[in-house]
């Protein structure tokens, strides 16, 4: 059974090489894709239904039932903001499903920080291979398709 992993916010999907970071472009913790967001304040949502494993105003981690981690980061080096501009919806342990809002944000303001706010998607725990149904260019809209995970 796989996975179908939706996009967390709305933008122009690209494929993960494209990050400007080597522990995301170089799949150091995992395949995915990235999406450069729209532009201005707008909600990510839970890319995929399952429990909140990990959560930072900047990032947060889904565990879904069959078994993937997927990982959301909302921009690059955005851990330096300390939290500002991030507001979270859901708490560490809460089950939520696909397209769930789990935190709001600002695209402009991270980028007006000299920050990119480009939003790496990662399979987390996987073979490269792994992942099917893999979108890596055109407009997307929150809960559109980016990959699948698994068999």
């Amino acid at each position: 059974m796989s996975t179908e992993v939706g996009s967390p916010v709305a933008g122009l999907a690209t494929a993960i090489s494209e990050v400007p970071d080597p522990v995301f472009s170089q799949v150091m913790v995992g395949p995915g894709v990235a999406v450069q967001p729209s532009g201005g304040r707008a909600d990510a949502v839970a890319p995929v239904a399952g429990t909140v494993a990990t959560l930072h105003p900047h990032a947060f981690v889904i565990a879904s039932p069959g078994g993937a981690a997927i990982l959301v980061h909302l921009g690059i080096d955005t851990v330096k903001l300390k939290g500002e501009g991030f507001e979270l919806h859901v708490a560490k342990g809460d089950v939520v499903e696909a397209g769930q809002r789990i935190v709001t944000w600002d695209q402009s303001e991270v980028e007006s920080h000299g920050y990119s706010s480009i939003c790496p998607v990662v399979a987390l725990d996987v073979a490269p291979d792994a992942l099917t149904d893999v979108r890596e260019d055109g407009q997307v809209v929150a809960g559109d398709l980016l990959f699948a995970v698994g068999a």
